[in-house]
């Protein structure tokens, strides 16, 4: 029979609040379990993200339904704890999570003291995520590994290392890049590489890039018409990281993923970062307090606050060559979104005769739409027909998307079964790693170099942005 030890009257009050999970919370004595590899038996490291319940949004067949959690007490296990509650006592297709919770000091040495499982889930505080990735591996553990990986330039060695380390152990290391999940992109990356309707990637240059990104997100998001509350070390760049080293790693990983689909990108030869640019979106306390909770800014933010507001520097713009093809990316953090609105996503890939655009703005109803954009109005009727070719031939894959014109835009729609969302990619992505899990030999060889481009990209374009 699983019990509940005593404990603090927090670890009370969190197992208060997920009454639908099994609970079992273990004290300082070693608790080592044999690990049957045949069974993935996941363990969740220190979740400061939401992002690692996600990944338990539903179950998964030879999964254990025992995850061990190991984390201080605090804020983000609790948060951590309400979610998985949410999942397992939710009305449709609930899920059936047993959670035994580890609270220490060190909870990566206790994880690797315990070893109750395969697989370790991070999510969480992003300076210092290097250091438990690379534990974890090193300590003979496979990693599923929420974005970034690492924040700043300094931390690269140990990024290398970490591969070296899971290729000698035939372990499997894998980022969350739950942005190669979303249809407009799946869809926009076999337009590009169409070349009746698309021509030839144009190579662009740094003041007129050929490829551009914009992700804007915000801080106050509402839930039910109630703030959905962030941890006060959100608002710390020495913690969270700065907008291109964070949200640009999903920006980075899509350009090289669309562009050479399948190939191993060298970053020592074949990237060329040219800028960087990062300023603050500007918070007052009442703001604050209304995102947090925290009546005031904490100390640790001291060093931040000007005139009585907090300088968050979210906010950061780079540009790049890859293979010759300029990018350019924005990520940007305002507080609280337009009237109706929510994040967007803009992407634009441009060819010899055509772009590609990704929107989502209010023309579309705030959610992403595909458009063609023939660089010539005389060509339109060329580019349409292509356009129609290609959709035909995408019918076996994506039944029931169609071509309707716009304008001067040819709109590829797309329909609602497909839009899935955010959140339903995260389990498409711990799909796909179980299946590398159960048979290593089949990861794409692609995969660890191009994680080495991605990190080197973000972190150097930051990097460039304090000179």
């Amino acid at each position: 029979m699983r019990r509940l030890y005593p404990a603090l009257a927090l670890l009370m009050l969190i197992a208060l609040a997920v009454g639908g999970c099994a609970l079992k919370q273990t004290t300082m004595e070693t608790t080592k379990q044999p690990v049957d590899n045949s069974e993935v038996r996941l363990m969740t490291l220190e979740p400061g993200h939401f992002h690692a319940a996600l990944i338990q949004k539903e179950m998964y067949p030879g999964v254990s339904p025992r995850v061990n959690v190991y984390a201080p007490l605090g804020f983000d296990l609790r948060e951590h704890l309400k979610r998985i509650e949410g999942f397992n006592t939710r009305a449709a297709n609930p899920t059936a999570w047993e959670l035994e919770i580890h609270t220490d000091a060190d909870p990566l040495a206790r994880m690797l003291r315990d070893r109750p499982g395969n697989v370790v889930v991070i999510s969480g505080r992003n300076r210092g995520k290097i250091d438990r990735i690379r534990g974890s591996v090193e300590g003979g553990l496979n990693v599923l590994v929420d974005k970034p990986w690492i924040i700043r330039a300094a931390d690269f060695p140990s990024l290398e290392a970490t591969f070296a380390a899971a290729s000698s152990k035939k372990l499997v290391a894998y980022d969350i890049m739950t942005e190669r999940y979303e249809i407009t992109t799946i869809l926009q990356k076999e337009l590009i590489h169409s070349p009746d309707l698309f021509g030839e990637m144009l190579p662009g240059s740094e003041s007129d890039p050929s490829v551009y990104i914009e992700s804007i997100h915000h801080l106050l998001k509402l839930v039910a018409g109630n703030p959905n509350i962030r941890p006060a070390w959100f608002f710390d760049v020495n913690q969270q990281g700065e907008g291109v080293a964070d949200v640009g790693t999903h920006l980075v990983d899509l350009i090289q993923w669309m562009l050479f689909p399948e190939q191993a990108i060298d970053y020592k030869k074949d990237i060329d970062v040219k800028s960087g640019k990062r300023w603050p979106t500007v918070i007052s306390p009442e703001q604050f307090k209304r995102v947090t909770n925290e009546p005031q800014f904490p100390a640790y933010l001291d060093g931040s606050v000007k005139d009585g507001k907090l300088d968050y520097f979210c906010n950061g713009s780079m540009t790049y060559a890859l293979r010759g093809v300029h990018a350019k990316l924005d990520v940007i953090w305002n507080y609280e979104p337009p009237a109706g609105g929510g994040d967007t996503h803009v992407a634009i890939f441009k060819g010899s005769k055509s772009r590609v655009e990704i929107r989502q703005g209010k023309d579309e109803n705030w959610r992403p739409e595909l458009y063609v954009v023939p660089n010539q109005p005389a060509d339109k009727g060329a580019i349409l027909a292509a356009l129609q070719q290609k959709v035909a031939a995408l019918q076996s894959k994506y039944p029931g998307i169609a071509v309707a014109e716009k304008g001067d835009k040819l709109h590829l729609t797309i329909p609602d079964k497909y839009r899935d969302g955010h959140e339903a990619h995260f389990a498409e992505v711990a799909r796909r790693f179980f299946s590398y899990l159960r048979n290593p030999d089949s990861i794409p060889a692609w995969e660890a170099a191009n994680m080495l481009a991605k990190y080197y990209t973000t972190t150097k374009g930051l990097e460039l942005g304090y000179k």
